[in-house]
């Protein structure tokens, strides 16, 4: 880290959905972040004040579109306003989150593309860059017109699990559309993968199909971007276990775990649930199967490196 980064015109500022990983962000660059308070009129309608010049400045706002995704979503429009007016000279959104990518295409007649409405959204609003992590499907930077850095989880996840030094992993996607992040995994911890075949009804019910891959004897990690009620990763380590693997560890990058996702992880098979801080937990979200690891340094370094005109595809290796 940095003991103090010696540009003046990168600021980073926080609104209220991660405070204390946008403080851990700025230590990592070795700056403070900059002054600015979000308040309510009497109605709840948004009020934001930034306390410090941006003229000429280039700002970086950490905000993820967690829960309550709504007043996040709005504090982040306001606040790029604000800016706007306030002669900023660009305006870079950090977004380890992005609220509402499940609805990225038109899964069934008459549905909303909602992805794409917040990227439209943050650019009429006057953002200039957009840096984020895992989002729930690559092909939505697509969705934008302005340059987008989209962050990998899966090294810091990896690493994790590196450390443990397992002889006889197998790293499971729990569907069809995370094949691709689990290969990424068993690549960086030379391990085979597998595929729960999945079947899914309605939203947020799943119904665990059959198992692709060899699993028996096998210690394996399920990996999935969001773990939101935890059915899908509950079933599929129930699954794993009832099918001849020897224990099960999870771990996804994004923790909304709503509705009866603690319980259902708590009464599950899995050993170990590892997430990353792009949402934060709140005390009661906490149990003893959960470990929470840092993506501040990541996000840091990517702000730097933008800042500074460098490469950002080298933090993906």
């Amino acid at each position: 880290m940095a003991s103090s980064y010696n540009n003046s015109s990168l600021k980073v500022f926080s609104l209220n959905s991660n405070p204390k990983l946008a403080e851990e962000i700025a230590d990592h660059i070795g700056t403070t972040l900059g002054k600015c308070t979000v308040s309510a009129f009497s109605d709840g309608e948004i009020q934001i004040n930034i306390e410090e010049s941006v003229r000429g400045s280039d700002v970086y706002v950490v905000q993820s579109t967690s829960s309550p995704v709504n007043q996040h979503t709005m504090e982040l429009l306001i606040m790029i306003d604000a800016l706007k007016r306030a002669s900023a000279r660009s305006i870079n959104i950090v977004m380890p989150y992005y609220g509402y990518a499940r609805q990225d295409r038109k899964a069934r007649a008459r549905e909303p593309i909602t992805a794409k409405l917040i990227a439209n959204l943050l650019e009429t609003a006057g953002a200039d860059r957009v840096i984020t992590l895992d989002l729930h499907a690559p092909q939505i930077q697509g969705f934008f017109n302005v340059p987008i850095d989209h962050l990998q989880g899966v090294p810091i996840l990896s690493d994790h699990f590196e450390a443990k030094n397992f002889d006889d992993l197998i790293i499971v996607s729990p569907d069809h559309g995370g094949v691709t992040r689990a290969r990424k995994m068993a690549d960086r911890l030379k391990a085979p993968i597998g595929i729960i075949d999945k079947r899914r009804p309605r939203p947020n019910v799943a119904e665990v199909m059959n198992i692709v891959g060899n699993i028996e004897g096998k210690t394996a990690i399920l990996i999935d971007d969001i773990i939101d009620t935890a059915g899908t990763i509950t079933l599929a380590a129930n699954a794993l276990v009832e099918n001849g693997a020897k224990e099960v560890y999870a771990c996804c990058t994004h923790p909304v775990l709503s509705g009866p996702a603690l319980e259902r992880i708590e009464n599950s098979k899995i050993k170990e649930l590892v997430v990353t801080n792009s949402i934060p937990l709140p005390a009661e979200k906490y149990n003893q199967k959960i470990s929470q690891l840092s993506v501040a340094p990541l996000i840091g370094e990517a702000i730097i490196r933008v800042h500074e005109l460098k490469s950002v595809s080298i933090l993906f290796d």
